[in-house]
């Protein structure tokens, strides 16, 4: 097989992606890249560097000076603070556009690849053989990111979770370069009454459908 095999995990924050674009990329032998660390990283520079979050000259810097190889093993990165700076920077054209090219870079692996995020079937791999949306309800993904956080010892309210969800949903599919939005040929995969097997399982099937109609056979 000369044609890279490309699986796209798109949806919103707390909706379960990331667990499964892990899994499958196990599953499938591929190199995953959660391209949400990204912006998380350039978020979690800004403010380091004493930037203001709303300030797209001082994002798109952090973002051309961002390296990559760093993001899998940074702790800070799962912080709720994280995730926050990270759909303010988002929405940042040009962070938008220094970051386009590293995670295309990945996406050409001669096997293939993994990718997980909130514009990959409709941006960065538009071409991916497979394209998932993974969702839930605002309510089941706050109380998803609540129990993570708390488990971790943050303290922060169901309520105040599920403010922040929303709030962070209404920003990344209201942004102007590359909102999140399904791809018209992704495969919406609703997680909210499923546990992670059962959603991975769901996942593998979309996907083991997509290679026998795009010619992907084992």
């Amino acid at each position: 097989m000369t044609r890279p095999f490309v699986i796209a995990v798109d949806g919103p924050a707390a909706s379960g992606k990331g667990t499964i674009a892990s899994r499958l990329a196990s599953h499938y032998g591929l190199p995953f890249l959660d391209t949400g660390l990204l912006y998380r990283a350039v978020g979690l520079d800004v403010l380091t560097g004493g930037g203001d979050l709303g300030d797209p000259v001082a994002a798109e810097a952090a973002a051309r000076a961002l390296d990559a190889a760093r993001v899998a093993e940074d702790a800070a990165l799962t912080t709720g603070e994280a995730g926050e700076a990270a759909s303010r920077v988002a929405g940042h054209p040009g962070v938008r556009a220094a970051l386009l090219d590293l995670q295309q870079a990945f996406a050409r692996q001669p096997a293939g690849a993994v990718l997980d995020g909130r514009d990959i079937g409709t941006v960065i791999a538009p071409g991916a053989p497979a394209k998932l949306f993974v969702t839930a309800t605002p309510e089941t993904r706050a109380r998803r990111r609540w129990l993570q956080l708390s488990g971790r010892g943050d303290t922060i309210t169901y309520e105040a979770m599920l403010a922040d969800i929303q709030r962070r949903d209404e920003r990344d599919a209201g942004r102007g370069s590359a909102p999140m939005v399904q791809a018209d040929d992704a495969v919406l995969l609703d997680t909210t009454d499923m546990d992670i097997e059962s959603a991975f399982d769901a996942a593998r099937r979309i996907v083991e459908a997509a290679r026998v109609r795009h010619g992907f056979l084992a």
